[in-house]
């Protein structure tokens, strides 16, 4: 039988659908922390030295963590709480908001592809398209009753932010500063706000397997207590602690093609906890259906060869949304 939600039951031991075979768990024991995680100061003032953090930390590590970045405070504590109060609402409430079509603009679900994948994922999530505002906002659930202000709040401030960052990954390229989000087009915005319940057997199962963003941009707000995200760097994975005032960036699937796989996009996974609910906000920017992304001539003039053919974002999203999350990098269908 196909899972609903999963958050507000109380499991004894994780059903069979959800344990992964052994070759493919989360083998916890062997994971590290990542000491030296990139950290950018975005009010430092100095901005060359921004834009060459941001580039070294792309290159090397395919994320960062960034700091003084200009989100007020209250607006990212006003998502966790109302975030928290939606995961709290009855099981019967939430299963109003059920879909498991991807299609679907607005949709409560979990795991992450469940008419595709043969074994699910400890999560619940709320799935939005968060612009326009306009267009979007009014489908969005209206319990709790604040739900809509803070979270249209909190969509402005975190767009604004993508976009800083995009101006400065275009200039630590060697690009102009507006180059990349020209090619990006008029970005479309998704958020994730993820809810990962006490899991009873959490070396058995993923919260999300490996993978990496089919969008450019992914803007993350962890869960101060419980740690959760994991990267891949050298072919170890990473724990990557939650830090305060702090939003982690990760650099997806558009932006290696676009820099022709200058910059990586970074595999991650999420890991659940036997003690404690997790809670997590990932919000994308999207380049625009029609968007064409193609390295710009200046990174391809050195005699490097152009790694990606040209495509459109609706073309990639599909591709993407067809497999299942864990299977090989989908741009490695769109190598020349």
């Amino acid at each position: 039988m196909e899972p609903k939600v999963i958050s507000g039951i109380q499991f004894s031991h994780l059903p069979s659908s959800y344990v992964r075979p052994e070759s493919e768990r989360p083998n916890l024991s062997e994971v590290e922390e990542c000491h030296n995680v990139p950290v950018v100061d975005m009010g430092c003032g100095d901005r060359s030295l921004i834009i060459k953090q941001i580039g070294d930390a792309c290159r090397d590590y395919g994320f960062f963590q960034v700091i003084n970045h200009g989100v007020p405070k209250e607006i990212v504590d006003s998502i966790l709480e109302v975030a928290r109060a939606f995961f709290s609402l009855s099981v019967e409430e939430k299963m109003m908001l059920y879909s498991d079509d991807p299609s679907k603009t607005m949709r409560l679900s979990t795991s992450f592809n469940v008419k595709k994948e043969t074994v699910h994922n400890w999560r619940d999530y709320l799935r939005l398209h968060c612009y326009p505002l306009e267009k979007y906002a009014p489908e969005w659930p209206s319990n709790p009753s604040s739900f809509k202000d803070v979270v249209s709040s909190y969509c402005k401030e975190v767009r604004e932010l993508g976009f800083r960052l995009e101006e400065a990954i275009s200039e630590s390229l060697g690009l102009a500063k507006d180059r990349v989000r020209h090619i990006l087009g008029e970005q479309g915005q998704h958020m994730a706000i993820n809810f990962y319940p006490q899991c009873p057997e959490p070396e058995l199962t993923y919260g999300l397997p490996a993978h990496t963003d089919p969008n450019a941009l992914t803007i993350l707000l962890q869960d101060l207590q419980v740690a959760g995200l994991q990267v891949q760097k050298d072919g170890k994975w990473l724990s990557v602690k939650p830090q305060q005032d702090a939003f982690v960036v990760n650099i997806g699937d558009q932006l290696q093609a676009l820099s022709n796989g200058k910059y990586k996009s970074v595999w991650h996974r999420a890991v659940v906890n036997a003690e404690k609910e997790r809670l997590s906000v990932a919000s994308f920017l999207c380049p625009c259906d029609s968007a064409n992304i193609s390295a710009p001539k200046s990174l391809t003039d050195g005699g490097d060869p152009t790694i990606y053919r040209d495509f459109t974002y609706a073309e990639y999203y599909k591709k993407f949304w067809s497999r299942n999350l864990d299977q090989e990098h989908c741009l490695e269908l769109f190598k020349n």
